[in-house]
């Protein structure tokens, strides 16, 4: 084989590893997509459950004005947590465990919080998936189109070729 030869070889054989690199990225992008879409539901649910949005819960700064205006007695900031509300934090609720088939009563406040670690953490390899999908179309477009480097006829008779058996 001619040094040209194995110089394509060599391009065409990179080029496909980042293509097969893409689209495990597109891949696991659509599977952490249904996943986040799954929590995000498990989390309205929540918070419809507590009769909460997350504007409906005062601020921390509406807390520590209502505080004030009260007696000494009481402590100036009331932590209100932005799914719970005024709802009871430690109603039991059931959860399924992701990845297994395992369902278990747990304190409301305790579900809607690993739910929402769960989705910040979803959020960051969605974001991550992202550039590397980016990252990789652009490899592969900055190694040119095929046509660029041999002629078409050759092309089509490269995609052409099946392997017969002997």
């Amino acid at each position: 084989m001619d040094e040209t030869m194995k110089q394509f070889q060599t391009t065409l054989t990179e080029v496909e590893v980042e293509a097969e690199h893409l689209l495990l990225a597109r891949h696991q992008l659509v599977e952490n997509d249904k996943l986040r879409n799954g929590n995000r539901e498990a989390l309205t649910v929540l918070r419809k459950k507590a009769r909460t949005t997350k504007s409906s819960v005062p601020s921390p700064f509406e807390s520590i004005m209502k505080g004030v205006a009260g007696t000494n007695s009481r402590p100036l900031v009331q932590e209100v947590c932005t799914t719970c509300g005024n709802h009871d934090s430690s109603e039991q609720t059931w959860m399924m465990f992701p990845g297994t088939d395992l369902f278990a009563r747990i304190p409301f406040h305790a579900v809607h919080t690993i739910l929402e670690t769960d989705q910040a953490q979803l959020d960051f390899e969605a974001k991550k998936l992202q550039s590397t999908v980016k990252e990789k179309t652009y490899l592969i477009s900055e190694t040119g189109v095929l046509a660029d480097k041999i002629s078409p006829g050759v092309l089509k008779s490269l995609v052409a070729l099946t392997d017969k058996a002997k």
